[in-house]
Order: C-alpha cells, then sequence, then structure tokens
C-alpha cells in the first residue's frame, strides 16, 4: 500500500465476512458502544489513516481508534523500533510490585520502559512542576487516581461540568454529565456539584470580580460572602480543555483565566482529563497548554497506550498503600508504545503538522458552509486534528455518518449531534483534503432527505 496514493475503495460495506466476524462477536460479547459494522483485517495491508477491512474495502480512517491511536497504522518509525524488540514472556507483570528492566542502565536502556515512560512524562509537564506519575491500564483508571489523591489531600466535594465525561468507572462517571445512560441506575460518589460549561462559543463575561454574581459560577459558589459551598470543603474540580463525548467543545479562555484565579485564591485543586484532548492530538502536547490554566493533576490515556496520573510529590498521598494496582504499568510493550510515541511526536515535529492540518481541514469545511456547500452543519469548532462538526439535527448528523461510511470514510460522533473528526497526527495535506471532499460529499449525498 503506497501512502502517497492510495485512496479509499469500498465494494460493499459492511461485506458477508464483516458480518460473519460481527455475529460471531456478539455471541459472546456484552453490549456496548459498537459504531460501525467494521471488522479491521490485522493481516491486510494498512498505513497512516489507511486501513483494510474483512473483505477487502480500503478505508480512511479519521478517527484514530477514537485518538488511541495518535500515529495511525503501522507509522514506520514505531516499526522500526518494534522490529528489533526481542519478546519475552510474560510481557505483563505485576507492574506497580515489581521492576523491569532490559538489562541495560536506566539511563541509557536499549528498549524504553515504564520508568522511561514516567521520565517522558515527567518532562513533558515539566512547565507545571510536575515530578511524580502513576501509571495503570486506562484512561478511566488514570481519572479514578486522579480523584483519589485529590480526596487524600483533603475535602470532600467537587465540582464537574455538565457534558463531561470521565470514563466508566464508578468514581468517573460519578462525573460524567454527558448522557443519561452512562450512569442511569448507578451508585454515585456524594459530594459531586455540577456548573455549566463556558465553551469557546458562548458569550461569556468576566464578571465575578467585579459586579456579583451571574458571570463565573463556580466563584459565586465559593465566595466567601454570597457563596454557599466553603472552599476548604472542596477537593477538586476536574475539567476537559475540549470536552470530548459532549459534543468537542473547548473551553472559553476567559474562563480557564477566572479558574486560575480561584486556584490561587482558594487553593482549589484542577485536575485535567487529557485522555482524548492530549498527545499532540490539538497542536500542543497537551490541550491546556492552549489555555492560561495551571492543572495541578493530568489524566492521561488512549494514545499513550497506558493510563497515566500525572502531577506533583504534595499531591501524591507519601504511604505506598494508598495507590497500587497489579496490572499497572506493567504492559512492558505497551509502555514501549507509549515512550516512543512521545517520541516520534517531538522527533518529528508533528505538533506543527497537527496546527498546519488543523487550519487547513477546519478551513476547507468552514468555507464550504459559507458557500453553501454543506447543508446542515451548525459549527466547526476544536483545535489541531481535534475537529468537531456539528449538524442541525442528530438524525442528519447520524445520516451523513452512514453516508461517509459507504464512501469509505470512518467518523464518529459525540455530543447530540456532532460529528469528530480524528485523522492521525502525521496526517498529510493530499489526506485531509481527501477526507474533506468525501465528508462533504456525504452531507450533500443526504441533503435532500433533510432541507
Amino acid at each position: 500500500m503506497d501512502r502517497d496514493t492510495v485512496e479509499p475503495s469500498v465494494d460493499r460495506i459492511p461485506g458477508e465476512r464483516a458480518r460473519q466476524w460481527v455475529d460471531a462477536h456478539h455471541r459472546v460479547a456484552a453490549p456496548s458502544t459498537y459504531v460501525y459494522e467494521f471488522v479491521w483485517d490485522t493481516s491486510a495491508e494498512a498505513i497512516g489513516p489507511f486501513c483494510t477491512d474483512v473483505d477487502g474495502n480500503v478505508l480512511l480512517d479519521f478517527t484514530s481508534h477514537v485518538a488511541a491511536a495518535p500515529l495511525g497504522y503501522n507509522n514506520p518509525a514505531i516499526e522500526r523500533r518494534l522490529e528489533s524488540f526481542d519478546l519475552v514472556d510474560p510481557l505483563k507483570i505485576a507492574g506497580q510490585d515489581f521492576y523491569v528492566s532490559n538489562g541495560g542502565p536506566p539511563d541509557d536502556p536499549e528498549f524504553p520502559g515504564p520508568t522511561q515512560l514516567m521520565e517522558r512524562l515527567i518532562d513533558a509537564t515539566d512547565h507545571y512542576e510536575m515530578d511524580r506519575v502513576f501509571l495503570s491500564n486506562s484512561g478511566a483508571e488514570a481519572v479514578e487516581n486522579a480523584i483519589k489523591i485529590c480526596y487524600a489531600a483533603g475535602g470532600h466535594r467537587a465540582f464537574t461540568f455538565e457534558g463531561a465525561f470521565h470514563g466508566r468507572t464508578l468514581g468517573a462517571l460519578s462525573l460524567n454529565r454527558s448522557k443519561t445512560v452512562h450512569r442511569r441506575g448507578f451508585p454515585e460518589v456524594p459530594g459531586v456539584m455540577t456548573v455549566p460549561y463556558p465553551s469557546s462559543e458562548d458569550a461569556y463575561e468576566r464578571r465575578w470580580l467585579t459586579d456579583g454574581p451571574g458571570g463565573n459560577v463556580v466563584a459565586d459558589r465559593l465566595h466567601p460572602e454570597r457563596g454557599t459551598v466553603d472552599a476548604d470543603e472542596v477537593a477538586f474540580l476536574i475539567l476537559e480543555p475540549i470536552q470530548g463525548e459532549g459534543g468537542y467543545r473547548p473551553a472559553h479562555p476567559g474562563f480557564a483565566r477566572d479558574l486560575e484565579a480561584l486556584r490561587e485564591r482558594y487553593g482549589l485543586s484542577i485536575v485535567v482529563d487529557e485522555i482524548q484532548s492530549g498527545l499532540g492530538r490539538t497542536g500542543e502536547l497537551w490541550a491546556v497548554d492552549h489555555l492560561e490554566l495551571t492543572p495541578d493533576v493530568i489524566a492521561a490515556g488512549k494514545g499513550l497506550r497506558v493510563g497515566a496520573t500525572i502531577s506533583r510529590r504534595d499531591v501524591f498521598p507519601t504511604e505506598t498503600g494508598r495507590l497500587s494496582s497489579t496490572w499497572g504499568a506493567g504492559d512492558v510493550i505497551a509502555a514501549l508504545q507509549g515512550a516512543l510515541t512521545l517520541d516520534v511526536i517531538r522527533e518529528e515535529n508533528l505538533l506543527e503538522n497537527v496546527r498546519e492540518r488543523g487550519r487547513q481541514l477546519r478551513t476547507r469545511l468552514e468555507d464550504a458552509v459559507a458557500d453553501g456547500e454543506a447543508s446542515g452543519v451548525v459549527d466547526v469548532r476544536g483545535e489541531g486534528l481535534m475537529l468537531g462538526v456539528e449538524f442541525d439535527t442528530t438524525e442528519r448528523r447520524e445520516a451523513v455518518l452512514a453516508s461517509a461510511f459507504e464512501r469509505g470514510l470512518l467518523t464518529l460522533g459525540c455530543g447530540h449531534k456532532t460529528l469528530r473528526l480524528l485523522p492521525p497526527l502525521d496526517a498529510t495535506e493530499r489526506e485531509i483534503e481527501l477526507g474533506a471532499t468525501l465528508l462533504l460529499e456525504a452531507i450533500g449525498a443526504v441533503a435532500a432527505d433533510f432541507d
């Protein structure tokens, strides 16, 4: 497969073999969130955003496995390093109970492992003075441990935002406010307060420092005279710099500055969920880097291949038994991939590519809206290669998603009527144009059913 020339090619999708695989899977799998009857053939050709399904259809993947494969398929820089890795057994160890090395010194190992991954994460968060990492298996676990260390530091209440999504474990579910189905009927951690999420498309006025209530809802709750919450009782505030499941809504920069002032005034601990938005997805290594806001804890996952709770030594509990995980940090291959992903992002200057290709994609779509070529699109928003296309109705969004799939373009929904686009960080100008063209064709193909 030649990345410079390959294009999506679809005969029938889903095909007969895909349906067989899907049927077999669901005979044993519990119900979950499968978007398409798309079955990736891991033995077939794939490169960058292009992959092949079990029926031989070639697709352009603008989901990056929900941001969990930030470098797409078979990235050459990753593959070259993995080819020379001499596999051993076990590849997954009790990583919070034992240490692992490939025999070299820790400052110059032949292959990076959990220790070197944590070192890279400390380097990546040095501007926030973070110096400690706890590795786990997933982003949800990273959030759970962020919750635990903040509660351990003091306080029994927390702020979350409307539209938030932080994972599916019970603690993380207690912070979710995106869809009722995520937490309906499950018990919740008490003391969680919900406030509106002022996004960048909202008209947000910074009034709370000057003329009373109505501007910043968090500040109003914490105000020592007119507020209703003792700031000393608040363990943390958690937010996504760009909401993922909630509709790809970026935080308003003015609101972020207000939160920074609250952090300084009340000692408010800020937890930033970077599970989907981190690792270069927005054109900065962390999406919070776009904002004038200092996180006290960063929760990372997905593209990192492991979960990571990153903070400072004064935030983490000192007792060794407070945090632990048998398999956390124990997947040798995952730690290696996470470390190499960070290396490739840096070595190949992918943050600049993300910014350039993000501008290209956003401009292409915004121009189409302005020219009347994107019927039903009401907003295009996001940062870098984390872009949301909002439609006038959920039904139109779903029809566009299906129409794009038929053309060989993989996309995902989020929020109630938004389509999310997540090309790989090394996407080329040709690939972005190809994806935008397919998406606009899909929008045009369903227009007659809704206009």
